[in-house]
């Protein structure tokens, strides 16, 4: 990386990034316009509105000019706000908090899927499943193991085909 370049990393409201907190110290003395940093910030994050998400904001010292590097908040957080949570069950195997939909699970799975290591749509499902299954969230009423065992007999086939076109 050049000497001319300073990367910031933060973790952002999506939405909602103002240039108070870690933001205004971090890029102040880099001559940055921060209305601008912020605003960009928020357009790029607003589908995120509500969760935290690592923002990566790359400047030239020189030109004052900046690159964002938007991250993926965390799979729990993506299954919380489709179940309408604000936090996980601190017991999940005595205490289920919340449930969602095998659509839901799909939206949850393909907002996360280029972090995932999956191959395909179902085997990114089976992962979100895993981390469900320590929140005390569940899947269509059902353990999400259990899910995970029906997506593996082909019991979503045609679902998960039809969500990967």
């Amino acid at each position: 990386m050049s000497a001319d370049l300073v990367t910031v990393d933060l973790l952002v409201e999506g939405g909602k990034a103002s240039p108070g907190g870690a933001m205004g110290p971090s890029l102040g003395p880099l001559g940055v316009n921060i209305k601008q940093v912020v605003d960009e910030i928020n357009a790029k994050t607003k589908a995120y509105t509500g969760m935290k998400v690592p923002v990566k904001i790359t400047v030239n010292k020189k030109t004052r000019n900046f690159d964002l590097e938007i991250g993926i908040p965390p799979a729990s957080a993506l299954v919380l706000k489709e179940a309408g949570l604000s936090k996980a069950s601190g017991e999940p195997n005595t205490n289920i908090v919340g449930n969602i939909t095998f659509e839901q699970l799909i939206n949850a799975t393909k907002a996360k899927w280029r972090d995932l290591t999956a191959a395909t749509l179902g085997a990114a499902c089976k992962e979100v499943l895993g981390t469900m299954v320590c929140m005390g969230v569940t899947c269509e009423d059902k353990d999400p193991r259990e899910v995970q065992k029906e997506i593996d007999k082909g019991e979503y086939k045609d679902v998960l085909a039809k969500a990967e076109e």
